[in-house]
């Protein structure tokens, strides 16, 4: 039998939401194994003179834990 956790992480880009997805989970797997799914919890942008500046997502990232 496995046993899951689910931990909450936020990650930002300048490009976009998906790559925003992309580096929160690239630097979760540096110190997480077994990963096995995220999901995006909420999107957030930044704005600076009228513009978008920073996308921000947080989200959950499940990863099994080693017995």
């Amino acid at each position: 039998m496995s046993v899951a956790k689910v931990t909450e992480i936020t990650a930002a880009s300048k490009k976009s939401f998906d790559d925003a997805v992309s580096v929160g989970l690239k630097r979760a797997n540096k110190t997480l194994d077994n990963i096995t799914g995220a999901w995006v919890h909420d999107h957030e942008v930044r704005v600076s003179k009228g513009k978008i500046s920073e996308y921000r997502v947080r989200m959950k990232v499940s990863f099994i834990l080693k017995t």
